[in-house]
C-alpha cells in the first residue's frame, strides 16, 4: 500500500533538488552574462588597447641636442654628422659570406667584425638593424655607393657626434657629453612619460648626457624631447610595419656669456701654465672669461679616448680635469687689501688720512710675535692710499689686529668670499672663510690674534677661487652694486644688491679706485710694469701667495730651488677707468709675482674685451 504522506514528502524533496539545480546554472548563466558583457561593452576599450599593445611596438627616436654659442653668435659647440654603415640582419643569409664581400672596398676591424658575429643572431630574429662600421670616410661612403645595387641589405645613413669647435679652451666652462647610466636614462624617460625600450639613435655614441660644465647644467634644455616610431609587430616582436611616427623635439640651443676672443687670448697668455684666469662684465654679473690650464680636449672625452690616454690624463701631475677656475683653492694674499680697506672704514677704525710707520714688520703685542713685510726696512709713513699702492703689509697687520674676527668675517663674506657667487656654474667650490667655530671644530684650537693679523694680508686659512676673486673685483668696481654670475645670458634672473655698509661713501669708493689705479700707475705702485701694456686706465691690485714661509729672501732663494715650493703670482683687475665694464682675476701657480707674471695676462684679457 502506498503511503500518500510519503509521497508527499518525497516530491517536495525532489522539487527542493530541482530547484537548486536551476538556481545553480541560472548563477552560471548570469555569471558567462556578466562576463560576455564586460568583455564586449564594459572593459572594450581596455581590452582593445591591450591587444593594440600586444601587436604595436614603440621604438624612441633620439632628439638632437641644441648648439652652444658664445656671446657674439660664434659656433662653440655642434653636432657634426658623420655616416655609419648599417645592415638589415634579417635580409642575410649568410653573414660571413656578407662580411667577406664588403671587406673587399671597406676596411673592417676585427672588432667591428666580431660586434656584428655577435650581435646578428639577435638583431635578424626580431628585424632589427645593426651598425657595420662608424664614420666612413669619404672614400669609403663613394666606394659604397657606387656598389650599392649588390647590397640591398645595407645602407649607409647619417648620425652625429657631440663637437666643441675649440676643445681646449672650453674643456672646463662647457664641459663635455658621456654615456648615459641606467638609473641616468630611467630618470630622463620617467620625466618625459616613457619607457625604457628599443631606440633610433641620432647620435654615433647612443644615448648622451652632460658630465661636466655647461652641458651638465643646462643638459635637459640642451637634450630636446624623445619621438617615437610606432611598429606592428607579430607574436615573436618582430617588426612588420610602421603605423606612426611622432617627431622627436630637438633641444634648444644656448647663447652663452662667454667670449671666444678673450678666450684666445687667456689660453695663449697662460701658455699651459697651472691656473685660471676668470672675467666678468661688471653690469650684468655674466662671466666672459672662465679658463683652467692646462686643459685638455673635451671632444676625445666626449667621441670616445683610449683606456690608456685616459689613465694619462688622470696621471697627469698637472691634473687638466681639475677645474681650477671655480673649485681651486688659493690664498687672496695681497689682493684681500681693498676689502680690509673699507672695513676699517665702515667701522670707524681709519680714515683716508690715518696713518702708521712701516718699519717693515709688525709686532703682535700678545705674544712679540713678528709678522713681516715683503720689503725690508718698510715703505716709511703710509695711510691708506701709499699702503694700497705699495702693498705694505705693516698697515693691514695693524688694521686687522683692531678688527673683530667676526665683524671681519661677516664684512669678508658680503664680498662673496665662503658662498657660491655663481647661478650656473658646475660643482664651484665656496672656498674657506675661517672663523673661531671653524678652527675650534677642525683644527681643536682656539682662535689667536696672530690669525686675525694674517687674515689682513690673505694668508693663513682663508683661501678663495679665482671666481671668487672676479666677483669680488666686480664689485668693487661698481661701489659695492652686484649680480651673482651666470655662464648663459638670460636663462636665469639675476638680482641687484648693494654692499651692506654703514658708513662708505662714494667718495670712499673713489678714493679707493684711485689707489688701486696707482698700483699700476704710481711709480711705487707694486704692478708698475704693466703701464705700457694698455691705452685706457685700469684699477688693480696684485699679490703673492706664499707657500712656504720664511724669514729672509736668501731662504727663500733655497727654497724656490723646488718649483713646487714657488709663490703663487695672482692679480684682480677692472678697468676702463672711470666706469669700469670688466673686472679678471688671474692666478698662476708658482708665478711668484702677481704684478709681472699674472698682471699681463690679465690686461691681455682686458685688451681683447674693452677693444670690442
Amino acid at each position: 500500500m502506498i503511503n500518500l504522506e510519503e509521497r508527499v514528502v518525497e516530491k517536495k524533496s525532489f522539487f527542493k533538488r530541482l530547484l537548486i539545480v536551476y538556481l545553480f546554472f541560472a548563477l552560471i548563466f548570469i555569471f558567462f552574462l556578466q562576463r560576455t558583457y564586460s568583455l564586449q561593452v564594459s572593459e572594450f576599450n581596455n581590452y582593445e588597447l591591450a591587444a593594440i599593445e600586444n601587436k604595436t611596438k614603440e621604438v624612441l627616436v633620439q632628439p638632437i641636442r641644441g648648439i652652444i654659442y658664445d656671446r657674439n653668435g660664434n659656433i662653440l659647440v655642434n653636432n657634426v654628422p658623420s655616416y655609419d654603415l648599417i645592415i638589415k640582419p634579417w635580409q642575410i643569409s649568410n653573414i660571413d659570406n656578407f662580411i667577406k664581400e664588403i671587406s673587399l672596398f671597406i676596411d673592417l676591424k676585427q672588432s667591428e667584425i666580431d660586434f656584428v658575429l655577435e650581435n646578428f643572431k639577435q638583431k635578424s630574429r626580431y628585424n632589427r638593424e645593426l651598425i657595420l662600421k662608424k664614420d666612413l670616410t669619404k672614400v669609403e661612403i663613394a666606394r659604397f655607393e657606387v656598389r650599392s645595387f649588390k647590397f640591398p641589405n645595407a645602407f649607409i645613413d647619417e648620425r652625429y657626434s657631440r663637437k666643441n669647435k675649440y676643445p681646449q679652451l672650453f674643456s672646463h666652462a662647457i664641459g663635455y657629453v658621456g654615456r648615459v647610466s641606467n638609473d641616468q636614462l630611467s630618470t630622463i624617460l620617467v620625466d618625459q612619460s616613457l619607457n625604457q625600450d628599443e631606440t633610433v639613435f641620432r647620435y654615433s655614441n647612443g644615448f648622451l648626457i652632460g658630465k661636466t660644465g655647461i652641458e651638465n647644467t643646462y643638459d635637459k634644455m640642451l637634450r630636446g624631447l624623445f619621438g617615437k616610431r610606432i611598429y606592428e609587430v607579430d607574436a615573436r616582436g618582430k617588426l612588420l610595419r610602421q603605423t606612426d611616427f611622432i617627431q622627436p623635439i630637438n633641444g634648444d640651443s644656448l647663447f652663452t656669456s662667454l667670449d671666444l676672443d678673450s678666450h684666445k687670448v687667456a689660453f695663449e697668455k697662460m701658455n699651459n701654465r697651472r691656473g685660471a684666469v676668470v672675467a666678468i662684465e661688471i653690469e650684468s654679473g655674466s662671466i666672459v672669461t672662465y679658463l683652467s690650464t692646462p686643459s685638455f680636449s673635451s671632444n676625445d672625452i666626449s667621441n670616445g679616448i683610449s683606456s690608456k690616454a685616459f689613465n694619462a690624463l688622470l696621471k697627469d701631475a698637472n691634473k687638466p680635469f681639475f677645474d681650477r677656475a671655480a673649485q681651486g683653492r688659493y690664498s687672496p694674499a695681497s689682493t684681500i687689501k681693498p676689502a680690509i680697506g673699507l672695513f676699517g672704514l665702515d667701522e670707524g677704525l681709519i680714515d683716508w688720512s690715518f696713518s702708521i710707520d712701516d718699519p717693515g714688520y709688525f709686532i703682535l703685542p700678545e705674544d712679540q710675535r713678528v709678522y713681516r713685510g715683503w720689503r725690508k726696512g718698510g715703505h716709511g709713513n703710509v695711510n691708506l692710499n701709499k699702503a694700497m699702492i705699495v702693498s705694505s703689509n705693516t698697515f693691514f697687520f695693524s688694521l686687522a689686529y683692531q678688527s673683530d674676527i667676526d665683524d671681519l668675517i661677516k664684512h669678508l663674506s658680503n664680498f662673496g668670499f665662503g658662498r657660491n657667487v655663481c647661478i650656473d656654474c658646475f660643482n664651484p667650490d665656496i672656498g674657506l672663510l675661517p672663523n673661531p667655530e671653524w678652527k675650534m671644530n677642525n683644527l681643536n684650537f682656539g682662535w689667536f690674534k696672530g690669525d686675525t693679523v694674517n687674515l689682513g694680508v690673505g694668508q693663513g686659512y682663508l683661501s678663495v677661487t679665482p671666481l671668487q676673486l672676479a666677483y669680488y673685483a666686480s664689485v668693487i668696481a661698481n661701489k659695492g652694486s652686484h649680480k651673482k654670475l651666470t655662464l648663459v645670458e638670460n636663462q636665469v634672473p639675476k638680482i641687484l644688491e648693494n654692499l651692506p655698509v654703514k658708513k662708505i661713501q662714494n667718495s670712499d669708493w673713489e678714493k679707493l679706485h684711485s689707489s688701486m689705479i696707482g698700483v699700476i700707475d704710481d711709480p711705487q705702485g707694486t704692478a708698475k710694469r704693466l703701464k705700457d701694456l694698455k691705452t685706457y686706465t685700469v684699477a688693480a691690485k696684485s699679490g703673492t701667495v706664499e707657500l712656504v714661509s720664511t724669514e729672509t729672501k736668501e731662504d727663500y732663494r733655497i727654497i724656490r730651488e723646488n718649483e713646487g715650493n714657488r709663490d703663487h703670482a695672482i692679480i684682480i683687475a677692472f678697468g676702463p677707468m672711470p666706469e669700469p665694464k670688466y673686472a679678471v682675476s688671474v692666478i698662476i701657480e708658482n708665478g711668484e709675482s702677481g704684478g709681472s707674471v699674472a698682471g699681463p695676462v690679465a690686461i691681455a684679457v682686458l685688451n681683447s674685451l674693452i677693444k670690442k
